[in-house]
């Protein structure tokens, strides 16, 4: 990654050519092979583990697409997995539709509920727009209690689901399908959301939180792409949740706490929220950190955990992505400056 004030005197020479994309090409095809390889390499319950990983991803990179890209802060993320999640046990509960056609109707239902839910939200900016998902987040576990709705969610007791099996006959156990079932819509969705940032609807994004005023004297509907964007990002976030309920095979109105939601937003901070390669490592952090800390004190955790992240957030401000292109921009410089010499 490149600054603005940087000179083409100090770029290398190779820059221009195809040297950085085939290696840039080549990193992200021996990290596919590492995933995909991944699940003959560790235990069922690491598989499980790195399902989870995925799922989260997924979830964080809609996170980031609204607060990151877009500068609306939510700590409502969990509402809407909680909503994709339920709707694929429903689904799978009561109709005879295959397990993975729930996905995209989970995600459909999410994209327009965040829609509908953005436009409200129009008219609240910074610490009340985020007060105001804070309270969906809290509501969302009690409505789903609510007696009315016993002989579609199951109330407390939640809904129990049976696990897909791989297709095809292809020699893979329940845990290893559903990995790579995930592995499948996270490549979908990210190369999704890299080209949805890439192009005219990112750069509206950025104009949006950067200089709202000024973007819509150039003539973006701010209102238009906000209610989009809290769409786009509940459709990752109820991709997720349907995701996650294959995985658990079991969803309850107690498995979506508020501090789901407020988990996401710690991933997405670390990984860095201005990126979407960084929900990855941000995924890993939520995921992996707990079971460290768990392992140091068993008195504590919950405080080991506070620390590493107090920790990062102290070394790593931009999260953990902004390290990797600070590092990356000074070995180009120094490359530049031997090659110069």
């Amino acid at each position: 990654m490149t600054t603005l004030n940087e000179t083409p005197s100090v770029r290398p020479a190779a820059y221009a050519g195809q040297s950085p994309a085939m290696w840039r090409y080549g990193g992200i095809g021996a990290i596919l092979a590492i995933a995909c390889i991944l699940p003959f390499a560790v235990s069922g319950y690491r598989v499980s583990q790195f399902s989870q990983v995925l799922i989260f991803a997924i979830a964080m990179l809609g996170l980031n697409i609204l607060t990151g890209f877009n500068g609306q802060i939510s700590l409502g993320q969990g509402a809407f997995y909680a909503i994709g999640a339920y709707t694929t046990a429903i689904l799978l509960d009561k109709t005879a539709i295959p397990y993975w056609a729930t996905v995209p109707i989970a995600g459909a239902i999410c994209l327009g509920a965040g829609f509908l839910f953005g436009l409200p939200a129009l008219r609240l900016e910074g610490l009340y727009l985020a007060l105001a998902t804070v309270a969906l987040a809290v509501a969302t576990p009690q409505i789903l209690k609510f007696k009315g709705f016993d002989p579609w969610t199951g109330g407390v007791q939640g809904i129990q689901v049976d696990p897909p099996a791989a297709p095809f006959g292809l020699p893979l156990n329940t845990d290893r399908w559903i990995y790579y079932f995930c592995l499948i819509w996270t490549i979908a969705l990210f190369i999704i959301a890299r080209n949805l940032l890439r192009g005219r609807t990112g750069r509206a994004l950025i104009a949006i939180r950067d200089h709202p005023l000024a973007a819509a004297t150039m003539g973006v509907d701010t209102a238009h792409y906000k209610s989009l964007t809290f769409g786009v990002s509940a459709m990752y976030a109820g991709i997720a949740g349907a995701l996650g309920a294959l995985l658990s095979a079991y969803v309850s109105p107690d498995s979506f706490p508020v501090l789901l939601s407020i988990k996401f937003l710690v991933g997405s901070v670390v990984g860095g929220i201005r990126s979407i390669s960084g929900v990855f490592i941000g995924a890993l952090f939520i995921e992996f950190t707990p079971n460290f800390a768990d392992q140091i004190s068993k008195a504590a955790p919950d405080a080991i955990f506070g620390i590493f992240l107090i920790a990062l957030m102290y070394l790593m401000p931009k999260g953990a992505i902004g390290i990797l292109d600070f590092t990356a921009v000074r070995l180009r410089r120094v490359a530049a400056a031997k090659r110069q010499n």
